[in-house]
């Protein structure tokens, strides 16, 4: 709809907020100037000078229709009018003789509700309370700014007594919106409190308590202040542009982003120094210019010292040793400097973490860390855009800062806990870039806004488990497994290592405390259940902070032996399977991989009168509940049918530990052994276990967890253990200890399972049967 537009006489005021719906004090008023405006409405418009020769390009845009309702002398020759002011109006022109002007109505946008109003007004009243205290004639003031009901009359108010320009004044006049005029005083307002308690801190040395980021504010302008006080006594102007001209000329970034960043420094230097943007820029300025750019010297790595250095550090792990060596070496050969990724997957507590500053150490490069455990937004890996407040770099960045290196070893911890993408982005997707050698030379933060180059960085993620790393993740990255450590490793681990480190936690030397070996291996059988060595750090720190007593009361070095344990940590806690000097027909010792090792599993099978049916107990898992059927019609298309009456018997199988879940392939053919044991009512050797899955035609499959598992039957006293015939390349991952122990028997199919379990020779074209004494025959 067109504005209608009016003529009244116009006055041209300045030094004076002009607001709607206030009062105004016009001053310095000609006596014949003043009786005119009170003929009718006038309009009031600011300027930069009073005494102007008026025009329309003199004036700001906006002004106020105003009624003049008092008029008095100042007692020096000039008149005092005192008027209200009504509507908001833009000017349109101005008369030639300067006295009167055209003008439309531009009303303000009613954008507060009445609660939010009073809150604002609320909270202005408590900023001036608070002021008050601090300046003379404050609690006046604060007095009559109670009695205030309107937005617009206590910014008229307050204005008179606050550091506020000509110009800032007239912004708020501009602004259509009433929401976006009080937050702007508000602004105003603590810039405000804030300079008033940094006089006080400079003057007195007495309030703390200013608000950081508009104190900073506060400092930044004395300090602009005082450089153009130095400026003009003989100072260089344009100092700080080449300050950050020369820094980012000396950074040893690439050409594109030396120019981008030579802008971003010329843009600074052109801008208002007080502007919130440009505290913005020289932040941005500042992280740039922060972050490592040059390409650091081509080091030749020491293969024979790399090598020491981790065994010295590390029992074990000859695996991930190898690959780190074998990585030196391709690093020496090229003369290159190019990193690479490698996940590092393991159970808990088995050194993931700290091998990466063994590997900083051996390639003499910088270490940092970040855990990615619990992240859920993609910012946290790429950084916020400058457009939003508080806007900063992404970790990754943080990382490159903190390491002060452009080739560090970064250890990404928990790779497999970062949370599942949603309304934030998936933080895993930006992973991609970041560990992918094709891409990581260009890596973009959002924040940063110019590629970096991280394909220097040598990457080592950790994770406990692969079932929660996306696909495109993990195909970037180089899989090596560590598997969780055998007793024997674990008391190397002890002796070496932890018991040592624990000492020095504890203030002693290894004078004062000495444990025995034998005190040792209880510790670590007994009180410990666990794939790494966390829990036995804290045995040992118990045992430690027991004997520290005895320590200082007698003065004299402390021994522990097997038999003090008890006292200091009490009964044992751990109590692993032990095999029985023999087993009933239908019991058949299988073995089972756990997240803290390998255990026995026993496995029991029992016949009854019935309808072929066949019953399974022990919180068993669906892949389990399909074994024991497969193995159940392995057995039954093996067997002749006058062996047992199947179809008059029910079969129930049992796996004790019912409050453990169970589950997995692994103890088919422990099935079959069980049910053939009960069918040919002929013992097993208690002192045999087995593990692999069975096939429907009677084939034994590989299994997982070989190792583990292996060490499990040794510590239960097992002495024959028969395994998958395609296994037999896991053995060289098994300890020699283990080997020595056990006599380990390949199997292919269930003839040879059963053979060297029960001593039946058993193929497909030989069916037995029983003999009268029950013993098995072939026909």
């Amino acid at each position: 709809m067109e504005q209608v537009l009016k003529t009244s006489p116009f006055i041209r005021v300045t030094g004076t907020l002009l607001l709607p719906q206030t009062i105004l004090r016009l001053k310095n008023l000609r006596q014949e100037q003043a009786e005119n405006l009170f003929e009718e409405n006038f309009a009031a418009f600011s300027g930069e000078d009073s005494h102007a020769q008026a025009g329309a390009s003199d004036l700001n845009a906006y002004g106020l229709m105003c009624v003049a309702t008092n008029m008095h002398s100042d007692g020096n020759n000039a008149t005092v009018v005192t008027a209200r002011s009504l509507e908001r109006i833009r000017i349109v022109s101005i008369s030639e003789d300067g006295k009167s002007c055209t003008w439309q109505l531009a009303p303000e946008e009613q954008d507060l509700s009445e609660q939010s109003e009073q809150d604002m007004l609320d909270y202005i009243k408590r900023l001036v309370d608070d002021m008050a205290k601090s300046i003379q004639g404050g609690r006046h003031i604060a007095r009559r700014a109670k009695e205030y009901t309107s937005i617009n009359q206590m910014i008229s108010f307050l204005c008179q007594y606050m550091s506020i320009s000509n110009q800032e004044q007239y912004e708020l006049l501009a602004m259509s919106s009433q929401r976006q005029r009080v937050t702007r005083f508000i602004d105003y307002l603590l810039r405000q409190k804030e300079s008033i308690s940094l006089n006080l801190e400079v003057n007195e040395k007495l309030s703390k308590e200013a608000s950081e980021f508009y104190r900073r504010q506060a400092l930044q302008r004395q300090l602009e202040a005082l450089q153009s006080e130095l400026n003009e006594e003989g100072g260089n102007p344009d100092e700080p542009k080449k300050s950050y001209a020369s820094r980012i000329q000396a950074a040893g970034m690439n050409k594109e982003n030396s120019k981008a960043l030579l802008e971003e420094a010329k843009r600074l230097e052109s801008m208002n120094g007080q502007s919130q943007e440009a505290e913005v820029l020289r932040n941005y300025l500042e992280f740039a210019l922060s972050l490592p750019w040059k390409k650091e010297e081509p080091f030749t790595p020491d293969l024979k010292e790399a090598r020491a250095l981790l065994d010295a550090r590390h029992s074990g792990m000859d695996k991930v040793k190898d690959r780190i060596l074998q990585h030196l070496a391709v690093m020496k050969l090229r003369k290159s400097m190019k990193g690479s990724a490698i996940l590092l997957v393991g159970p808990p507590g088995t050194g993931k973490t700290s091998l990466g500053k063994s590997i900083a150490a051996a390639l003499h490069r910088p270490y940092t860390r970040l855990s990615l455990g619990g992240i859920r937004d993609e910012s946290e890996i790429r950084g916020h855009r400058r457009t939003y407040v508080g806007s900063m770099s992404g970790r990754i960045l943080k990382a490159m800062k903190q390491a002060g290196a452009t080739n560090p070893v970064m250890v990404l911890d928990e790779i497999d806990k970062m949370m599942a993408g949603g309304f934030s982005g998936d933080p895993s997707a930006a992973m991609l870039e970041v560990l992918d050698p094709e891409q990581n030379d260009t890596f973009t933060d959002h924040y940063l806004d110019l590629p970096y180059d991280l394909s220097d960085v040598m990457f080592i993620a950790t994770a406990n488990s692969l079932d929660t790393i996306p696909g495109p993740l993990l195909d970037r990255m180089e899989i090596i497994q560590l598997s969780s450590y055998t007793p024997s490793e674990k008391f190397e681990i002890a002796k070496d290592h932890l018991l040592p480190e624990v000492l020095s936690e504890h203030g002693m030397n290894p004078h004062d405390l000495t444990i025995e070996d034998e005190a040792i291996e209880t510790l670590i059988n007994s009180y410990t259940m666990e794939a790494g060595c966390r829990g036995l750090k804290k045995q040992l720190a118990k045992v430690a902070r027991a004997k520290a007593v005895d320590l200082i009361e007698t003065g004299n070095p402390v021994v522990v032996k097997c038999e003090d344990l008890a006292a200091i940590l009490g009964p044992i806690t751990v109590h692993h399977e032990k095999v029985k000097d023999s087993n009933p027909c239908g019991v058949v010792t299988g073995l089972a991989w756990t997240a803290v090792g390998g255990e026995v599993l026993f496995i029991e099978a029992a016949s009854m009168p019935g309808s072929g049916q066949m019953i399974l107990t022990g919180q068993l898992g669906d892949v389990m509940k399909e074994s024991a059927r497969i193995s159940y019609s392995v057995l039954k298309s093996r067997l002749p049918l006058d062996t047992m009456e199947f179809g008059k018997q029910d079969i129930h199988i049992h796996f004790p530990a019912g409050a453990t879940p169970k589950d997995g392939p692994s103890a088919g053919i422990t099935i079959l052994t069980a049910l053939a044991s009960l069918a040919l009512r002929k013992p097993v050797d208690s002192h045999i276990a087995m593990t692999g899955e069975l096939s429907l035609c009677g084939d034994v499959l590989p299994i997982g967890g070989l190792k583990e598992k292996l060490f499990g039957a040794m510590r239960a006293g097992i002495t024959k253990v028969l395994i998958p015939w395609d296994n037999q390349r896991d053995l060289d991952e098994v300890s020699e200890e283990v080997k020595e122990a056990l006599q380990i028997v390949p199997v292919k199919t269930v003839e040879d399972v059963l053979k060297e379990t029960l001593g039946v020779h058993l193929s497909t074209f030989e069916i037995p049967r029983l003999a009268a004494d029950g013993a098995a025959v072939i026909l």
